[in-house]
């Protein structure tokens, strides 16, 4: 049994919590039943890092999902996992790898295709928001958030230009600690900004490219973790001077652009020293072959 699961980005500035993109740059994992006990082979990306038993994310998520949709046994099993989506970057390895987990689970307790409706409302509960979760089931961009325990998900349209632009730095930035530096409160001209720029960002991604610069402009987040990873933050603002579209990705520290070719070929003037620069397009939500 393979899976196949996308990296992603979460907020693109102004959809903080709640808008989610896949980028064509994935992870591939294989699942053999049998054996003696659960065997875990990592390379690429995290391998020296991650556990290689049953703590490890994708099989301690196996084990969730088989409690939802199967007897909530873990099998005797052998997992290959071919990691190349950077950990601790802000493009949603974590989520991905939740992802994957239950797509696998679902595979091993299910004689049918995959439930979208369900791995994106389970591993929405499970990365604690619906972002890079929905994203990473769906492909393409999602819009989607969690309210009183239920999970609501809605695949947004996506114009046929758009591409991406991605800034990867070696510095990590935990998840935890980049929400740990945000305000509990912030100013009602900040947050009719903040609103201007996320309804504007719907109608961007899907019909006007053009209004990409404003809709991903964000008053609620990004400034906050400036000082957690300053060259990021830096390129970023440099990158918006000369009309690109950039944000943080996710909790960072990735830069990310989304525009047309045209828009993003501005960011050329712009040195990047220290970061590896990738131009990718949207991804694929996630895939199993049985």
């Amino acid at each position: 049994m393979r899976v196949r699961v996308p990296a992603t980005t979460a907020n693109l500035g102004s959809g903080f919590d709640c808008v989610g993109l896949a980028i064509d740059w994935y992870d591939e994992l294989e699942l053999t039943l049998g054996g003696e006990g659960v065997r875990v082979d990592v390379t690429g990306e995290g391998a020296e890092q991650v556990p290689l038993d049953e703590t490890h994310l994708v099989v301690a998520t196996i084990r969730r999902g088989l409690e939802e949709w199967g007897d909530g046994v873990l099998p005797p099993m052998r997992l290959r996992s071919h990691n190349t989506i950077p950990h601790s970057r802000g493009l949603g390895s974590s989520a991905s790898a939740i992802v994957a987990g239950l797509a696998l689970a679902w595979g091993i307790a299910r004689d049918e295709p995959l439930d979208l409706q369900e791995l994106g409302r389970l591993s929405s509960i499970l990365e604690g928001h619906a972002d890079n979760a929905a994203a990473s089931v769906y492909g393409g961009a999602t819009l989607g958030w969690i309210e009183d325990g239920d999970v609501t998900i809605h695949p947004l349209r996506v114009h046929d230009d758009l591409v991406t632009r991605v800034w990867v730095p070696e510095l990590e930035v935990l998840t935890k600690g980049a929400r740990a530096v945000l305000p509990e409160r912030v100013t009602h001209r900040d947050a009719v900004a903040q609103a201007a720029s996320a309804a504007t960002l719907i109608l961007a991604l899907d019909q006007r490219p053009d209004l990409l610069l404003k809709a991903t402009a964000d008053r609620l987040h990004q400034r906050y973790r400036a000082d957690m990873m300053r060259g990021s933050y830096d390129l970023m603002e440099a990158l918006r001077d000369v009309r690109v579209p950039a944000t943080i990705s996710g909790a960072g520290p990735t830069v990310i652009a989304v525009g047309t070719s045209e828009q993003l070929a501005v960011a050329d003037e712009i040195p990047a020293g220290g970061f590896a620069m990738h131009e990718l397009g949207l991804g694929r939500g996630v895939e199993l072959w049985r």
